[in-house]
């Protein structure tokens, strides 16, 4: 049994891939720090995230809802203010809260820092010393104005499309890093110094494109790799308008290597800093992904369009002195991870926000003792922002995109450790035996449904269970920018949105 009322400190390593860890068997030892960790910890073979991308499912691990019961996601691209999370319960029950990240999903615009009493994203346009809880609500009034209507919908995609292509260019063609890792790794010490009761929540983004690794990792993985000479906007790849052959796949996997090799390294000195100085014991520690990367896989670059294993079977990792260091085989789900905190941290649920359920707790004799434990859900919206950047690399490529493709569809899926079952809006359904096929290459759907039966109606009941619909809440092409008003356009450049 696990004492209540821990510390906890919860780590995403935002975009990395299970098998690009020598804990999960890869070949070079590009994490060492991990791997150390993992001779004291929990180990999760088959932990599966519910959604390929960030905000859906970080709003998922701050709430213990599934995607389609939050609604956060490109859609609605925020949580709703009545949806509390576990920072609200736990800085309620006592909890210092720190939520330091260098992602653009996790901030006061999207409702995802609810709770958290220290607040740092590492974004210029969001000084730490700005984010008092009043200016955090106008920030978040405003995108969630945004978003929710029609009318300003493309203005935050275009906001975000600007910021990617400003990020990816100055980082690929910057001489050195732009990683804030270290600086989120020193701010994470002074709040352990400074609190004996915390819940701290840290995102590293090193594996994110666009790759540049600091020197160091980069000459030990990619040693003469020049990141900007290879492709750094999977958009490009993804439409057609870019080629990448074996040689730059090797390339790009290489400095990917290097980017988590660099955070190990960070994670690696936060982790020696805690057992010097009497912080690690009575600490949970977990650490993980929220989702993973394409190289090329099934056509595809980066962690759009599709929820195929490489994305959603992500590292876990669990750490703690009561807990006894062994190998998970049983599938679980990341949302598990919010009831395994609310139960260790013995923080009482406040209103809005979902309560404790032992049977979702990874501490719990009671654990995942449930109808359909065996699967594992996952869900992708329509993904409105990569979208209309694909569409736009196509279009100065004079592609066509296929209507009826990946790229427009709608994607759940139902997964167990065996077999994955995918229903697409406007592709075929597709069903997968994982251990005779992991990469997902033949699709065993017959039109008999033989063995898929039982996939189908669990996801059916999944489907009903969360409400879940696949109606627009957003027409893709409707873009009136242009007709804005000037108003607003001055407030958004007051804000640093637009230029």
């Amino acid at each position: 049994m696990v004492d209540t009322r821990q510390n906890i400190l919860f780590i995403v390593m935002d975009t990395v891939r299970k098998d690009n860890l020598s804990v999960y068997g890869y070949d070079k030892k590009v994490s060492p720090s991990l791997e150390e960790f993992s001779k004291e910890s929990l180990v999760f073979p088959h932990a599966i995230s519910p959604a390929p991308w960030t905000l859906p499912v970080h709003a998922s691990l701050f709430t213990g809802l599934y995607p389609g019961e939050h609604g956060a996601n490109q859609e609605r691209p925020y949580l709703e203010k009545n949806i509390k999370t576990l920072a609200d319960s736990l800085s309620n029950s006592g909890y210092s809260t720190a939520c330091y990240s260098s992602n653009a999903w996790i901030t006061p615009f999207t409702g995802l820092t609810s709770g958290f009493q220290d607040i740092d994203n590492f974004f210029e346009i969001f000084p730490s010393h700005t984010l008092s809880k009043k200016v955090a609500s106008m920030y978040a009034f405003i995108w969630k104005y945004l978003t929710s209507h029609n009318f300003l919908t493309s203005i935050a995609n275009k906001i975000v499309e600007l910021g990617n292509e400003i990020h990816e260019f100055l980082s690929i063609n910057s001489s050195s890093s732009d990683s804030k890792t270290p600086k989120i790794v020193n701010k994470t010490i002074d709040f352990i110094s400074s609190n004996d009761s915390y819940f701290i929540f840290i995102n590293l983004m090193d594996a994110h494109l666009p790759y540049n690794p600091p020197k160091q990792s980069l000459d030990k993985f990619a040693p003469g790799i020049n990141p900007s000479s290879v492709c750094q906007n999977s958009k490009e790849y993804n439409s057609g308008s870019r080629d990448i052959g074996g040689e730059e796949w090797g390339k790009i996997k290489q400095l990917y290597d290097a980017e988590i090799h660099h955070m190990d390294s960070e994670i690696g000195r936060l982790f020696n800093w805690m057992k010097s100085n009497d912080k690690w014991d009575n600490t949970l520690v977990i650490v993980c992904s929220d989702h993973g990367e394409l190289h090329g896989e099934h056509g595809l670059y980066g962690h759009e369009f599709c929820i195929y294993d490489p994305l959603i079977n992500v590292p876990l990792l669990i750490k703690h002195k009561n807990i006894d260091k062994k190998i998970i085989e049983k599938q679980i789900e990341l949302i598990d991870l919010y009831h395994t905190i609310l139960d260790i941290s013995g923080a009482k649920t406040i209103e809005g926000a979902l309560s404790l359920n032992k049977k979702r707790s990874l501490i719990s004799p009671l654990y995942r003792e449930f109808e359909g434990s065996k699967f594992a859900f996952i869900e992708y919206s329509k993904p409105i922002i990569e979208l209309r950047q694909l569409e736009s690399k196509a279009r100065n490529s004079n592609i066509i995109l296929d209507k009826h493709s990946r790229f427009y569809s709608r994607m759940r899926a139902i997964r167990s450790k065996d077999a994955k079952y995918i229903k697409n809006e406007v592709l075929p359904d597709e069903f997968y035996n994982i251990i005779e096929d992991p990469g997902e290459l033949i699709n065993k759907l017959t039109p008999s449904d033989d063995g898929v039966g039982d996939f189908k109606s669990n996801l059916h009941k999944f489907e009903k269970q969360i409400g879940a619909n696949w109606e627009s809440f957003t027409d893709v092409n409707h873009d009136t920018t242009s007709d804005m008003d000037e108003n607003v356009r001055d407030r958004l450049r007051d804000l640093g949105y637009l230029e």
